[in-house]
């Protein structure tokens, strides 16, 4: 298949190839945004006269050259308008994650110093306001929703139709302004700030020019081809990378359609009428779609449930030889695939986290063409991937044309630490230049502070955990936590899974159930709850989960299994800092804020009283007394054992 992608040496901006595709294609879809259950459609000319107004009003109320635009806010068509519109007069896009509470904001906005926020709708203005006072560049804040806000009179609000009116104006007078401003920005021009995931401390952001950020697309492309016309679904947070990549560089190459779902809870009805051509979602959403399929079986009737059992014996065993099972595609796949939305796949891709190998496997049973991805921020995202059929369940691929590795330090086994150089690199990070002679070795190789190797037989990247993240018990035993929690969320019972054991005898297991699942499961027994805190203690439950992870742990050499587990009280939650904002855990975190339980865990109390006060999005608070029970599965290992 050829494909007629865009030339990035000549078009080396944003907004250079939109007016290239804008010329070419007038009448194309660019995307689409699903809006009181119609999809409206958006064609090249569409999305190119949205940025220019919105330029020239940004250009009106005083943006300059490298200021720094933020944009706050769900997956919608404006937030890819407004940030080429930042981009078209010579501005630095930065967004920050809609689910950010007031504190992250106000830091990312002082930090950057921005002066002007594009905000969806009047949650996000509200919480700006809030937070005003705190960051004394913010000039302007732009609204595109206009509903609930006419009881506003604060100076800083601009509605985006006023904002549009102020750029037809300046136009008016000006007629080649937007031209000539765009003309004016240049390949490596810093054009995107990009978070990274703040696993320890407050994110950094990476500066990434738009001339490499798409020669890096350009060799996605290449590893893995789209389209134009084809269907992208907008599930996964703009602020990420990948979604940069996904929702916004690929697309101005190779024209496939962008569209966005009406709201996050509609995303898989809303996924399944567009059909999509390629996917990109979060490990959690797979686990989530997986634990939702097997617990669909749990309300089928038993035929039902034998032919899900036969179809996914078939399926595996299939994958297991190499090939597909067309009794198993006729008995449940097929109408499987249909079901979630996925009968049009050409390309599924899951990042952000490492995603287990049972997860994986299951989605390839099922015909789902599923490959892992790995990469960082700072290297514009991914750049490994599997390719056809060269499937290892153990690997994120092997890496694009424009991507080198190699692993530093290896032990004995060859395992180091990854170190990465792609087109894409940053320049660095924004207003950090300790940080980022921290991280960059060689004058262009990131230190990428995963531990992995390289396959020698295939060339495949095994990516092994953090390297701060591998621990070893008080025994000598060493072991990876990410690894044996990914097989622990492949349970549809279990949501979250934080593996202990760094410096003590053993390994231990907070676990959080899967509200939604193990809810119904508990109405399907008969059996009373009235919240999380309440469902997650009772006896039914820990019998639940008690086998669930003794499957687990079947699977685990002796001295990795997991010795004793509790159910928490409450999810974990990127709010309460447990968690990224790319739901990657944040072991600091949960090592002081649970210390005591882990404490009694260890000092073989079978109790931990709790007494805490959780604290919701909107600010509202709940205590909870209560106590949790430390369930015992095996006894404290052996000499013998540790040693193995």
């Amino acid at each position: 298949m050829s494909h007629d992608y865009n030339d990035v040496s000549q078009f080396d901006t944003f907004p250079k190839l939109l007016m290239e595709n804008a010329r070419r294609w007038p009448k194309d879809i660019a995307m689409r945004e699903k809006e009181f259950g119609i999809w409206n459609l958006f064609t090249w000319t569409d999305y190119l006269d949205q940025v220019r107004r919105l330029a020239q009003g940004l250009a009106a109320i005083g943006v300059q050259r490298g200021d720094v635009v933020a944009l706050l806010g769900k997956n919608r068509p404006q937030w890819l308008w407004g940030e080429l519109a930042a981009h078209s007069v010579g501005a630095l896009s930065m967004g920050v994650y809609q689910d950010s509470m007031n504190a992250e904001v106000a830091y990312l906005l002082n930090y950057t110093s921005a002066s002007v926020v594009l905000a969806e709708d009047e949650e996000q203005v509200d919480k700006l306001l809030e937070i005003a006072a705190e960051v004394p560049s913010l000039r302007h804040i732009v609204y595109f929703d206009p509903r609930g806000m006419r009881k506003y009179a604060d100076d800083k609000l601009i509605f985006a139709d006023d904002l549009r009116a102020m750029g037809d104006d300046l136009a008016a007078k000006d007629p080649n302004r937007f031209a000539n401003d765009v003309a004016a920005g240049k390949g490596d021009d810093v054009s995107v700030l990009v978070t990274t995931s703040g696993t320890t401390s407050n994110p950094k952001l990476a500066m990434l020019q738009s001339g490499p950020f798409l020669r890096h697309c350009t060799a996605y492309l290449r590893a893995d081809e789209k389209s134009a016309g084809q269907n992208y679904v907008s599930m996964l947070p703009l602020p990420w990378i990948m979604e940069q990549i996904y929702a916004v560089g690929q697309p101005l190459i190779c024209r496939n359609i962008v569209n966005f779902v009406e709201e996050p809870e509609t995303q898989m009805p809303d996924m399944r009428e567009i059909g999509p051509h390629f996917v990109l979602l979060a490990p959690r959403t797979w686990e989530a779609i997986a634990a939702e399929v097997r617990s669909r079986m749990m309300d089928s009737t038993p035929l039902k449930r034998k032919l899900f059992d036969l179809g996914m014996k078939l399926g595996m065993r299939a994958l297991d030889q190499g090939k597909r099972s067309w009794l198993a595609d006729m008995i449940l796949f097929k109408a499987l695939r249909d079901r979630i939305g996925f009968s049009y796949l050409q390309s599924a891709a899951t990042g952000g986290a490492a995603l287990g190998p049972d997860t994986f496997r299951f989605f390839l049973a099922m015909g789902v063409p599923l490959r892992q991805i790995y990469g960082q921020t700072e290297l514009a995202g991914a750049y490994t991937v599997h390719r056809g059929n060269d499937i290892d369940f153990d690997s994120v691929g092997i890496p694009f044309d424009d991507a080198q590795l190699r692993i530093d330090n290896p032990d004995h086994n060859g395992v180091g630490e990854i170190v990465a150089h792609t087109d894409g690199m940053f320049t660095g990070y924004y207003k950090n230049p300790e940080a980022s002679k921290v991280d960059i070795v060689d004058g262009n190789w990131l230190k990428t502070g995963d531990a992995g190797y390289i396959k020698p037989e295939n060339g495949h990247l095994v990516v092994i955990d953090r390297i701060k993240d591998l621990a070893t018990t008080s025994n000598g035993v060493r072991f990876s936590p990410q690894f044996i929690e990914n097989k622990l969320k492949f349970s549809p019972f279990i949501a979250e899974a934080v593996i202990l054991g760094a410096d003590k005898p053993y390994l231990s297991a907070l676990v959080c159930i899967r509200y939604s699942i193990v809810s119904k499961w508990a109405e399907q027994k008969g059996i009373a709850f009235t919240n999380y805190t309440n469902l997650s203690g009772l006896e039914q439950v820990y019998a639940l989960l008690k086998s669930e992870v003794e499957k687990v742990n079947a699977t685990l050499p002796e001295p990795q299994r997991i010795r004793k587990f509790l159910l928490l009280y409450k999810e974990l939650d990127a709010d309460d800092g447990e968690l990224t904002r790319t739901r990657k855990v944040r072991r600091g975190v949960i090592n002081e804020k649970y210390g005591d339980i882990i404490d009694s865990m260890y000092a073989d109390r079978p109790m931990v009283p709790v007494d805490a006060v959780i604290t919701f999005q909107d600010g509202s608070t709940t205590r909870v007394k209560t106590e949790l029970k430390v369930i015992t599965l095996l006894p404290p290992p052996t000499v013998a054992q540790a040693a193995e």
